[in-house]
């Protein structure tokens, strides 16, 4: 699932970086340019969620996934859906229940450094929280579809990560990380690009763990 949000540069690269036998969903969450279209010519699945919001445009794309096995992945080419084979790997030999990538910066101006202080002070929580040895909530998951939409993940805006590990904690999950790089943006960034951005992402996140006991 590929959250999209004005991602029409960026998605030509991250279509092409898909393994063979995945099948993208793009679900477009409001944009004003061509997103819609580019992925479509470019074999995409596209579905459109006209409410705003990062858990919103999950939601809707988990909604039409299919496949036993599912993964979140940012649209705009900072991660590299070629990588989804090693976070699937745990999931397949049976040592994890959920994966999460931890990015790894391919240069410094990849993670700015509000958006790297506010993930690591997340992290830290993360840890306390669920006994989970994490060091970052990043924007790629993987996991088996029918249990993750067993866990009822309610949040649609950018709480939608957190309260997904939050609950896999609460359900007994095994949750591990592996390494993935983590590149430049294509384009304009709508969240952790910006110290605004970054707040908004961070009261979100606060607002969950307020709300979901792990």
């Amino acid at each position: 699932m590929l959250p999209c949000l004005d991602e029409a540069l960026a998605l030509p690269t991250v279509l092409a970086a898909l393994p063979s036998g995945v099948r993208a969903i793009v679900v477009d969450n409001g944009s004003t340019d061509a997103s819609a279209d580019v992925a479509r010519a470019l074999g995409a699945v596209v579905v459109t969620e006209h409410r705003r919001g990062f858990g919103a445009a999950c939601a809707a794309g988990l909604a039409a996934a299919t496949a036993p096995f599912v993964a979140f992945c940012d649209a705009d080419a900072t991660l590299d859906p070629g990588e989804l084979p090693r976070l699937l790997a745990p999931l397949l030999d049976g040592s994890a229940d959920l994966v999460l990538g931890r990015r790894r910066a391919s240069r410094r101006s990849a993670w700015p450094l509000h958006a790297r202080a506010a993930n690591q002070v997340l992290a830290l929580l993360l840890r306390r929280r669920t006994g989970f040895a994490l060091h970052d909530l990043g924007p790629m998951q993987v996991a088996r579809r029918e249990p993750l939409l067993a866990l009822g993940i309610a949040d649609r805006r950018s709480g939608f990560p957190l309260e997904m590990v939050l609950r896999a904690a609460a359900a007994g999950w095994r949750v591990a990380e592996v390494d993935v790089s983590y590149h430049p943006r294509v384009g304009r960034s709508k969240v952790t690009g910006t110290a605004r951005g970054t707040a908004r992402a961070v009261h979100d996140m606060r607002r969950v763990l307020l709300e979901v006991r792990s």
